[in-house]
This record gives C-alpha cells, sequence and structure tokens, in this order.
C-alpha cells in the first residue's frame, strides 16, 4: 500500500531526474507528507501535434492523487481510488480504461509506512532508495469533465492519478532463498508494495501506444521486487501520522521527546 510519500524536489530536478518537459503551468510545491486528494506531480507521454509531428512527448502534470473515471458523477470518487491493485486493475471499472492508454510514473523521494506493534500500536517507517535518487511507482492517470462548470472554464477539467500496488515480498521465502534482506523487512512492514519502476520499463509503461496492456501490468510486476531491492527503510516519530505536519523534520528518527514508544495510529 502508499498511503503517504514524500515529494520535495524542485521542478528542475524532478524534470531532469524524469527525462521530460515541464508542463507551461507547472506549479510544485514541496510536500514531506503527500496525502491522498493532494495535487502531486506525474509523468506521462503524450502525442504533440502541429505543423512539426514530435511523437510522444514526455511531460511532467500535476493531477490529484485519487483518479476519478469519465465517468464519475463527481470527483470525490478519487478518495477511494488512490492505489489500484495490480490483480485487478485490468477488470475494475475504475482503472481499466486508464491502464490500456493512460499509463503514467509518479514520482517521489520515499515513502512512509505503518508496522504494526503489540495490541494496537503502530510504528511508522521511512522506505526510499538507498542511493538518494527518485522511485518511479506504475500509475494510472484520467481526465475528469466536471458538469457544473461550462466547457473551457477554468478548472472544467481535473486530472487525477493513482498509484499501482502488488503483493509485498514473504519474509520467510526472501530469507530461505539468501535474498536482500530488506524485501524480508519490507514483507513485515506491510502485506502490499507500491510498484516501482526500472527506468526501461518507465519507458515502455509510458508509452500512449503500446499494444498490450496485460503485458506490461505482468512486466513490471516481474521486476517490482528486484526494484524494491534498491530500498532501505527507517523508523521515524509518529508526527508523521498527522496531515497537518509537514515539513524535513518527519524523517529523523524517533526520540524520547518526538516519541519512542510506539503510537497509536
Amino acid at each position: 500500500m502508499c498511503g503517504r510519500y514524500v515529494m520535495a524536489k524542485t521542478t528542475a530536478d524532478l524534470v531532469a531526474e524524469a527525462e521530460a518537459e515541464a508542463d507551461a503551468n507547472l506549479e510544485l510545491r514541496q510536500s514531506w507528507n503527500v496525502a491522498p486528494t493532494s495535487d502531486v506531480p506525474v509523468v506521462l507521454e503524450r502525442y504533440i501535434g502541429g505543423p512539426v509531428n514530435r511523437g510522444p512527448v514526455r511531460q511532467v502534470h500535476v493531477a490529484q492523487w485519487g483518479l476519478v473515471p469519465g465517468w464519475a458523477k463527481d470527483a470525490s470518487a478519487g478518495a477511494r481510488a488512490f492505489n489500484a491493485r495490480s490483480e485487478t486493475v485490468l477488470e475494475k471499472p475504475t482503472f481499466r480504461d486508464a491502464v490500456v492508454s493512460r499509463r503514467c510514473a509518479v514520482p517521489v523521494q520515499g515513502y512512509y509506512e505503518w508496522k504494526s506493534g503489540p495490541g494496537k500500536t503502530k510504528r511508522p517507517h521511512y522506505v526510499r532508495r538507498a542511493d538518494g535518487a527518485l522511485t518511479f511507482f506504475a500509475g494510472l492517470y484520467e481526465w475528469w469533465r466536471d458538469p457544473a462548470k461550462a466547457p473551457g472554464e477554468p478548472g472544467s477539467w481535473l486530472l487525477s492519478t493513482s498509484i499501482l500496488t502488488t503483493a509485498a515480498p514473504d519474509p520467510e521465502v526472501i530469507r530461505s532463498a539468501g535474498q536482500p534482506e530488506v524485501l524480508a523487512e519490507l514483507g513485515e512492514l506491510h502485506d502490499r508494495l507500491p510498484m516501482p519502476l526500472s527506468r526501461d520499463t518507465m519507458a515502455a509503461w509510458l508509452d500512449p501506444a503500446a499494444p498490450n496492456a496485460g503485458a506490461l501490468v505482468r512486466r513490471v510486476l516481474a521486476e517490482a521486487h528486484g526494484e524494491a531491492a534498491r530500498w532501505t527503510l527507517n523508523e521515524v516519530g509518529p508526527a508523521v501520522g498527522s496531515v497537518r505536519n509537514d515539513g524535513p523534520e518527519l524523517l529523523a528518527a524517533p526520540t524520547p521527546e518526538t516519541g519512542a514508544e510506539p503510537a497509536l495510529f
């Protein structure tokens, strides 16, 4: 699962690392506690027409995190669709059209997950690439037309996105096979895992003309655990549990002052 993450890169850094162009009106807000329904950057490819046919162009746009299908009656549908299960994404009405031709990548510096402790306690952990590079999650996007607004009126179209997830590694299988310990730790952290893209697979995933969405989903699935082996995780303080808290201090390890004891969430 992915329910909170960090994306605090500058626009220039994100565009460079994504090897993309910035949308003309792109405005990114740094956040160390991104929550569903927030505005987030997404990387997608679209065809640019005109006198010179440029073919598919990779761009960075801002989308609402929580996918709103075109047939939804109102935008509140997105609050329930910030993640998409890879096992059912090809069949679920909310996602099945987007996965065919509206695939994107969601860039993150890392994400938060809560590890269950004694009783009902949970300890938040921050998961990120060990080398500090961005992770690009496999995502979907949709355009939704607001029927309450006139065509062409500002805000009449909403761009939204969702992140694909898969089953987390089985810790016992990982350890018995001598695979990287971080995979076992991820399996102990949560039973779901947001699906990271390798650079090669990201290029194929973003291609709007790719002919076989099912094959692409299987390709991302096949690589997900291998890409996740690049991650590292560390415990952080309980302040991340509130969306009112947002700053780089959220990434610090817990202390007796910030909450070394398990925090209720």
